[in-house]
């Protein structure tokens, strides 16, 4: 450790006490204060006040996270949790953000333009320090490690707090199985909790519920591989994540549905024998659709698909591919794709 960064971190670790956000069950000024009775779903009840909300304690993928004011400067980890705070209308409190996924969404692009980028990846933990953070808020929970942003008891030892989505939890009853709107809606709800925006919460989920609601479902009963990534070994939706709740939604039946995954990895032999209707391509800077499209049509065991030789292709941004805020207007989209691509076949 260079003598830069060691000083840095003692300096961290001197002024714990005088940092809004602690993840401890005491915090340094509030030592007398009950977290928010929990509502009928087991998560915090949250007023229009938000200052009257605090502290909040969560178990977030099995490590607790109290804080005891809302969090002023954030650090994200993954498209995911930058744009749920950019949802909830916070922008300016991002003092950095990383690993992004893809463009911003059109409704999010003006305030996520001037956030401030740490790293392509994951950042390291030295220079998520720089930004001196009340939270860390991370996509996945591989994002904190020692070779990432950081262990996450490191950082609470310094006073900072982390959270994962919890959507991306995987520990035994903390992984959601299988991934459920409810469970989107929860995430939510709670980022607005721990943040402090509990109004914005709750107007966004009412938003996306009613957005929900008016999305038409395919009666027609085809079914669909949801390709992720790959080219010799495809990596693709399985049965239990946000592929398979977005395809049950818009009434494709998933090939993979039985497999108890988020994602799995398979062999094209097994794509085949499933000979699926309609394909969903996720789109990516780094293994586009049209990539995808050219593997299809070059593999042989799936170059003779009809759903590969006639294009039945429907197409997810990678940012939209995992649980968040983007997972109504991602069905959304795909049922109106669907509608287009039913109407298109003689």
């Amino acid at each position: 450790m260079n003598l830069e960064f060691f000083v840095l971190l003692t300096r961290r670790a001197a002024i714990v006490c005088a940092v809004p956000l602690v993840l401890a069950l005491t915090a340094c000024g509030s030592a007398g204060e009950a977290s928010p009775s929990p509502g009928a779903d087991g998560s915090a009840e949250t007023s229009g006040d938000a200052a009257a909300a605090y502290p909040v304690t969560v178990d977030n993928c099995g490590t607790e996270v109290t804080v005891t004011e809302a969090p002023m400067r954030i650090v994200t980890i993954k498209s995911t949790s930058t744009e749920m705070v950019l949802a909830l209308g916070l922008g300016d409190r991002l003092v950095g953000t990383a690993f992004s996924d893809g463009p911003f969404p059109e409704d999010l692009a003006g305030a996520g333009a001037e956030a401030p980028v740490l790293a392509e990846r994951a950042p390291s933990e030295e220079v998520v320090l720089e930004t001196e953070p009340d939270l860390v808020f991370a996509g996945w929970e591989s994002n904190f490690s020692a070779d990432g942003a950081g262990e996450r008891t490191d950082l609470q030892e310094l006073g900072i707090a982390t959270y994962v989505s919890p959507a991306a939890c995987q520990g035994e009853g903390y992984q959601p199985d299988p991934l459920t709107f409810d469970h989107i809606f929860g995430s939510i709800e709670e980022a607005g909790a721990l943040l402090g925006a509990p109004d914005a919460a709750t107007e966004l989920i009412e938003a996306q519920q009613a957005e929900l609601a008016e999305v038409d479902a395919s009666d027609a009963g085809l079914s669909a591989l949801w390709y992720s990534s790959g080219s010799d070994t495809p990596f693709v939706g399985a049965g239990i994540g946000a592929p398979q709740l977005l395809m049950e939604t818009v009434g494709l039946e998933n090939i993979m549905a039985d497999t108890a995954e988020t994602w799995a990895s398979v062999s094209w032999e097994a794509v085949a024998e499933q000979n699926p209707d309609v394909i969903v391509l996720v789109d990516s800077a780094w293994n586009t659709a049209e990539h995808k499209i050219e593997v299809l049509e070059s593999t042989p065991t799936t170059s003779v698909l009809p759903a590969v030789q006639e294009g039945r292709y429907l197409i997810v941004p990678f940012p939209a591919s995992e649980a968040g805020v983007r997972s109504v207007p991602a069905a959304t989209d795909l049922a109106a794709q669907l509608t287009e691509l039913e109407a298109s076949v003689p």
